[in-house]
């Protein structure tokens, strides 16, 4: 059980963030759990064949028997979608000592694999460093652009629960394994136990699209971040676009209705085009007349703008 006290001004001061550090580091674990990371997989299955050229030994034993992975390898960000290259600058600046102690409590008491030999702490941060930007490079960046427009989807979807309903209806809405009262936030997550004021450091909450459960850091010296499933996983590899229904296709038009089937969660524009196999110019043309017609929404998260169903979309579709 991981406790975190919560005062007004941490409320206030409370953010969002995508890590692409985050995501390449905890991506390291879907093959060693294919079956625990299902909704994952497809991913896995496309990347898998481009990784010839890199050392995975290394990256794989990073990872610990209760699935954690070493605290410097996933920096707190500090801006909303910082530069990968930057995030690994942080990791090649880590103390050696960190490296080592990080890695020991990674493995939870369990001798340190041989890939990970620690007589030169400074020089296994270097090499895991070059391995992750190889390993980004070949598995995650091909696919970002849309990757991104997922979770800043998520992060807006969630903005709006705050603004909706407080703290109370975010936590209540962001895992099981969270639970909001009186200031404290609470993560039921076996083997890890401690409780940290947040006063002063702030919290930072980051969607994520490789894991299932919540992931705060392991020490609780760690700046306070939390990271959690994001919404629309499933749906991230899908090619094949909602069948619209045959009245609708015949009322607006087939491709407006699959726009429309396809738009359940905040998505972008790359990520509707990609679904659905055309051009974003051809998106963009048919959204803007879906928006004109009041029946989708949008709003604008850093670079991206998101797009939605409104409530009159919803009703028209069912």
């Amino acid at each position: 059980m991981i406790e975190l006290d919560l005062d007004v001004e941490d409320l206030v001061g409370m953010r969002f963030a995508v890590s692409p550090l985050m995501e390449t580091v905890m991506s390291l674990r879907i093959p060693l759990l294919p079956t625990y990371f299902v909704l994952q997989m497809p991913w896995w299955r496309r990347v898998h064949g481009e990784l010839a050229g890199v050392d995975m030994g290394p990256l794989t034993a990073l990872v610990g028997v209760r699935r954690w992975v070493p605290d410097f390898l996933t920096p707190r960000p500090e801006v909303p979608v910082p530069d990968f290259d930057a995030e690994l600058e942080l990791v090649r600046s880590t103390p050696p000592e960190k490296v080592a102690a990080d890695i020991k409590v990674a493995h939870a008491g369990r001798p340190v694999p041989d890939a990970l030999c620690l007589d030169d702490p400074a020089r296994l941060r270097d090499r895991i460093a070059d391995l992750l930007g190889q390993y980004w490079e070949a598995a995650l960046a091909p696919h970002w652009t849309r990757m991104r427009g997922v979770l800043e989807a998520d992060m807006l979807y969630r903005a709006r629960q705050f603004t909706r309903g407080g703290a109370r209806l975010l936590f209540a809405d962001l895992h099981p394994a969270v639970r909001w009262r009186a200031g404290m936030l609470r993560l039921d997550i076996p083997a890890i136990d401690y409780r940290a004021d947040v006063t002063g450091r702030g919290l930072c909450l980051m969607p994520c699209l490789f894991v299932r459960g919540v992931a705060p850091p392991i020490s609780a010296s760690e700046p306070p971040a939390l990271a959690y499933p994001a919404r629309g996983i499933a749906t991230l590899w899908e090619t094949e676009p909602p069948r619209g229904d045959a009245a609708l296709a015949a009322l607006i038009g087939r491709p407006k209705a699959a726009l429309l089937g396809c738009l359940d969660r905040p998505t972008s524009t790359t990520d509707l085009a990609g679904r659905l196999g055309v051009t974003p110019g051809a998106v963009s043309q048919h959204l803007a007349v879906l928006h004109d017609t009041g029946l989708v929404t949008r709003a604008r998260v850093g670079r991206v703008v998101l797009y939605a169903r409104s409530d009159l979309g919803s009703r028209l579709l069912s």
